[in-house]
């Protein structure tokens, strides 16, 4: 499975934080906002990573990342020329996927729980059909929504609802066979011009090979598109990580974790900041 990091927005909502630097490398808390979907896809065992950025920005973002292999993966870059939507990320990174499945997943979102990779890993091991999740918020008007019967079956999606039918919204994170490429190649743009990913996951509905996993209270899903919802991800990251004296979204640990880099690369970045905490914590692993 290959996977895709949608990091192309320009971040209006946080502007003027954004006029200077592009959303996905603004800091929550102690790391680049970019680290933690790319935790997402490392903790679902995916290494080759795209990770498509605004234009004129690759650049930026391979001085932060280069090509991965400090962390066990191997990372390319796209740019998305004109922002068309988030299902658009799935044409350009078409010839990076190739016949392969694809893990597509926003740049601004964090995901957290003690099981994540678990469950993370069980949807990476779909063969057939299309795997999202859901997630219970108090307002779910902005998001997509989804609606499930009384078995727990996923029976509708709707995009931005003006009166939601459940408190269950679609986050960022999904997971598709080759079949998606089809799908996505087929979409006509919405009344807001974008190529919905909220019509991929209704085809896939349509086909009945949708699957929607409710995910549990222990989960964190995080959404860092506004000052509020920044703050308040480094504020629940800054939580967790001194409760639990776990780091969440350390690229080199996870690395570690999936066999891709050993203890001796680790302990080598480490060194090189060992005048910092996060250095003294990467030589204790």
């Amino acid at each position: 499975m290959k996977g895709i990091v949608l990091a192309a927005g320009k971040g209006t909502r946080l502007y003027p934080m954004t006029k200077p630097v592009c959303k996905p490398l603004l800091p929550v808390y102690d790391k680049p906002l970019i680290y933690y979907p790319l935790a997402i896809l490392m903790q679902a065992g995916i290494s080759e990573i795209l990770v498509i950025v605004p234009p004129g920005e690759t650049d930026t973002f391979a001085a932060l990342l280069g090509d991965g292999s400090q962390y066990g993966l191997k990372i390319s870059f796209a740019e998305q020329p004109v922002a068309r939507g988030i299902a658009d990320a799935l044409l350009i990174g078409e010839k990076f996927v190739g016949g392969d499945r694809v893990c597509l997943v926003l740049g601004d979102n964090i995901f957290y729980a003690p099981t994540l990779g678990a469950t993370l890993k069980r949807a990476a091991s779909n063969e057939r059909g299309a795997t999202v999740f859901g997630y219970w918020v108090e307002d779910p008007r902005p998001f997509g929504v989804v609606e499930f019967d009384k078995t727990g079956r996923a029976i509708s999606i709707e995009e931005k609802p003006r009166y939601p039918k459940s408190n269950y919204i679609i986050p960022g994170l999904y997971f598709y066979d080759h079949q998606v490429m089809e799908i996505a190649g087929n979409l006509k743009p919405s009344a807001r011009g974008e190529l919905e990913i909220t019509d991929v996951n209704l085809e896939y509905l349509r086909r009945g090979e949708l699957q929607v996993i409710p995910l549990e209270k222990n989960f964190t899903w995080l959404d860092a598109g506004t000052a509020d919802s920044l703050l308040e991800a480094g504020q629940t990251i800054k939580h967790i990580q001194d409760t639990t004296g776990r780091y969440v979204g350390c690229l080199e640990e996870l690395g570690l974790y999936e066999g891709w880099v050993s203890e001796e690369q680790v302990h080598a970045i480490g060194k090189e900041l060992s005048m910092t905490l996060y250095g003294k914590y990467l030589q204790c692993l």
